[in-house]
């Protein structure tokens, strides 16, 4: 008797590995990408016998538009099926970003995500939580439709203080001028606050000396 879809999908979790091969070298830190994943499961899913599909969708929610990354877990013997999905969207201020490369980017959050939820990886202590290549831009609707917008990292915020450090400011001023300004601590800033805030430090004029 073969083994039933949540017994493949059992085996196939416990045998992924999906290692970290890309490398960002602005934050010096290593991160899985979606591509990572599906290589890791290839042979794992021939293995089991079942396949991965992964759909995208657009959906409208509060009069904005998201991407739907929905990924199913197929076995091949019976049809049955295990799904996960997860929602996503642009950020309302889009940094550096047109909007091809935006759709990209958040087609891809969207579904590395789902296939995390699906697989049981976990991403919440990797530093790609809060990577540049897609969460910047983007916020997410989870399953229990809750918010979930991206924090600054550490090396965001070391950025900040070194852009300010540059210019003769030194941390503890940063922090009590944002906190003049914006009625916020430097780590709860959004990404386009944090944004306007390095803008600001990096257009100080320092005289020669």
């Amino acid at each position: 008797m073969s083994d039933n879809v949540y017994q493949k999908l059992m085996r196939v979790q416990s045998k992924l590995k999906a290692p970290k091969n890309q490398f960002n070298k602005f934050g010096n830190y290593s991160y899985r990408s979606c591509e990572d994943i599906l290589e890791g499961l290839k042979p794992l899913l021939k293995e089991v016998g079942a396949i991965l599909v992964i759909n995208d969708e657009v959906v409208n929610i509060a009069n904005r538009f998201y991407i739907k990354a929905t990924a199913s877990f197929i076995s091949i013997d019976d049809g049955e099926k295990i799904i996960s999905s997860e929602l996503a969207r642009e950020e309302e201020e889009r940094v550096k970003f047109d909007l091809a490369q935006l759709t990209g980017s958040v087609s891809s959050y969207a579904r590395k995500y789902a296939l995390n939820g699906l697989f049981a990886i976990d991403d919440t202590k990797d530093s790609d939580s809060t990577n540049k290549h897609d969460k910047d831009n983007i916020t997410s609707l989870n399953n229990e439709n809750k918010w979930t917008n991206p924090k600054l990292t550490d090396n965001q915020i070391k950025r900040l203080y070194a852009i300010a450090h540059s210019k003769g400011v030194v941390a503890e001023k940063v922090k009590s001028q944002v906190e003049k300004q914006l009625n916020k601590k430097v780590e709860e800033l959004t990404k386009a606050e944090y944004d306007k805030v390095c803008e600001a430090y990096e257009n100080i004029k320092v005289a020669n000396s």
